[in-house]
């Protein structure tokens, strides 16, 4: 996709009407005469953007240096990061993608928990219930299932949770995408699908995924609402997925929310995005940072100075230095034995899944003499 090619689409500033914005890309107003957004919600999501950066560009040098197995950098999203998680209540859940670490940190779990998948680790590092943050998949669009059906659990209940659900471009793509929009369509299940475009479904464009000219333009097949946003807008992004969970919290059912975004790094820090794009389509996203955005209003309207940004930079860098040290500390991660991968696949296990694990006893380290974990019911574990 080259540089002209996003600004036929219409992914910039001001060029198609449905596209919700707050503050235009260089800090002045979208539309002149409307009242600025609440200064405790715009610094709020200041501080939020850049203690998520200064996390994400820490957690790509520990993968660099070994110290991550992976780490797929938000570089250029954190209005969707922040933006999207802030107006959640504590009782609200939140499914988050393999890219959402900065969403995840920013929703109160600890930045070590939350990359403790990326480490390599067996399990996602945190309490899912404790921060109701489900764990971090690495398959496309499951998530929206699991959201999809938490929210109709919970509308059978009669409570007011509300689920939201972290998807990308490419995820759209994908059967499971399907099956959350409809079912949660049919049952007005209350949640919420923000995708994330970012332009890039790995190294796949965005043109070769739909012919649709947005993404949001899905929604009416299913019958529900669709918002489409500046996904650089932080605050627009806040504003639009709020009025989202309320409606869904009333029973007025699921939205989908297209935020219009571009991940400006590689996918993960093992891709050379160099290869299917060049820096001539880049640096105009450059050029729309979301925290420069943000910073330029707040200066403009008197609620930054020097020395608040100076305080909120220091504490990005002592959480990252904390970050870096603790990391350190506490060594590689364990791993996990192999004999589990065949731990809770099926209560009984399939023909199949037996052979799989003769298999794998036969391999060097496949641990046949490892015995079955209690408490399971039947197992499948190498012999």
């Amino acid at each position: 996709m080259t540089a002209q090619a996003v600004n036929d689409v219409g992914l910039f500033a001001g060029d198609d009407p449905r596209v919700r914005r707050v503050i235009g890309p260089s800090g002045e107003p979208a539309r002149l005469g409307d009242a600025p957004p609440a200064a405790e919600l715009c610094l709020d999501l200041y501080r939020r953007m850049v203690v998520g950066r200064r996390l994400d560009q820490q957690a790509t040098a520990l993968a660099k240096q070994g110290r991550l197995a992976v780490y797929p950098s938000s570089l250029g999203q954190e209005a969707c990061q922040v933006g999207a998680v802030a107006p959640l209540r504590p009782g609200d859940w939140f499914f988050p993608t393999y890219r959402d670490c900065v969403a995840v940190m920013s929703r109160g779990v600890d930045p070590v928990e939350a990359l403790t998948l990326m480490r390599g680790d067996h399990h996602c590092g945190y309490d899912p219930y404790l921060h109701r943050t489900a764990p971090q998949t690495t398959p496309l669009a499951t998530q929206a299932v699991h959201a999809a059906g938490l929210a109709h659990g919970a509308r059978l209940r009669g409570d007011d949770t509300v689920a939201l659900a972290l998807i990308g471009d490419g995820a759209t793509s994908e059967g499971d995408f399907h099956e959350a929009c409809n079912f949660a369509a049919v049952f007005r299940s209350p949640v919420v699908f923000l995708v994330q475009n970012n332009q890039y479904a790995i190294s796949v464009p965005l043109s070769r995924q739909t012919a649709a000219k947005r993404l949001a333009d899905k929604a009416i097949g299913y019958g529900m609402s669709a918002h489409v946003v500046d996904g650089n807008d932080a605050v627009a992004v806040a504003l639009v997925v709020s009025e989202a969970l309320e409606a869904a919290r009333a029973g007025e059912g699921p939205s989908l929310i297209e935020a219009l975004t571009y991940r400006v790094g590689p996918h993960t820090n093992s891709d050379d995005p160099s290869r299917y794009r060049g820096e001539e389509e880049v640096e105009p996203w450059r050029r729309r940072d979301p925290i420069e955005r943000l910073r330029a209003h707040l200066r403009g309207r008197g609620l930054l100075d020097d020395a608040l940004d100076d305080d909120i930079a220091g504490e990005a860098e002592r959480l990252a230095g904390d970050l870096r040290r603790r990391l350190a500390e506490d060594g590689p991660a364990e791993p996990a034995e192999l004999a589990e991968l065949f731990d809770h696949v099926y209560s009984r296990p399939t023909p199949r899944l037996r052979r799989q694990a003769a298999a794998l006893g036969a391999e060097p380290g496949g641990r046949p003499d490892h015995p079955p974990s209690p408490g399971n019911g039947e197992q499948c574990r190498p012999r």
